[in-house]
């Protein structure tokens, strides 16, 4: 009886346990970065925040099946000071819980979300430091341009970058900022007055700045209340995520 009891127990443990979903991670880069990993509140910061990629490197990352995050590439780190030009979270290598310091390209997800399917999406919010996308790997959903498709964003957008976005470093444009984060007003950031989709409209803006991120990226978020067709779904348990300029 004893055993009968201990194989039931076993049984329902592994019916009930959290399978794992796996993030491949690439940097295409002809140099090193480093990646930063941030959970949502309430969700374990995957590798303890980080890591560093060298070039045509792959690394795989674990995590609970419904975990919910993002996922962002650091660029021009320095390996002593742990200082990233782009995308920095705090001079070190492992972000422990911190977000990157925009611009930076962001790659969010939640996993079993809303009818069980996985949201994800790239997100130009914060600004844009290299190109990527995320894809799922024999994802199973819904038929539909948006389902289990690649999110992507691969445009040279720092190249084609508006002057008074670009953030240069040693003599080269490195990333290319959100008007939020350039100019901090409520009107740019979506706040105050502005905290609604009705109020805050960029076509209204002084200068339609997402317009130029949004015809670059399709695919990509471009402010705070860009539309809805940039959120993807799907369900699976391996999706690919790449980095960098050599597509």
């Amino acid at each position: 009886m004893k055993i009968l009891n201990l194989i039931l127990l076993v049984s329902c443990y592994v019916r009930n346990a959290k399978s794992d979903v796996v993030f491949e991670i690439s940097n295409r880069e002809p140099g090193p970065i480093w990646i930063g990993i941030q959970g949502n509140p309430g969700h374990p910061h995957l590798h303890n925040g980080g890591f560093a990629l060298n070039q045509a490197q792959t690394f795989e990352v674990s995590a609970p099946d419904n975990w919910a995050g993002r996922f962002w590439p650091r660029t021009w780190c320095d390996p002593n000071s742990k200082h990233c030009e782009t995308g920095d979270c705090g001079n070190r290598l492992e972000c422990q819980g911190a977000g990157g310091n925009p611009p930076a390209t962001l790659i969010e997800i939640t996993l079993k979300g809303w009818q069980g399917l996985d949201y994800y999406d790239i997100s130009l919010v914060d600004g844009f430091n290299l190109r990527g996308f995320i894809e799922p790997v024999n994802g199973n959903g819904p038929q539909g341009q948006y389902s289990c498709t690649k999110a992507k964003c691969l445009s040279d957008i720092n190249t084609d970058c508006p002057n008074d976005l670009r953030l240069i470093h040693a003599g080269l444009t490195i990333a290319c900022h959100s008007a939020c984060n350039k100019f901090n007003t409520d009107t740019y950031c979506c706040r105050g007055a502005h905290d609604r989709p009705e109020t805050c409209r960029s076509q209204d803006w002084p200068k339609d700045y997402p317009a130029f991120f949004k015809n670059a990226c399709p695919d990509a978020y471009s402010y705070a209340y860009d539309d809805h067709k940039s959120t993807f779904t799907c369900k699976a348990d391996r999706y690919r995520i790449h980095f960098g300029d050599s597509y």
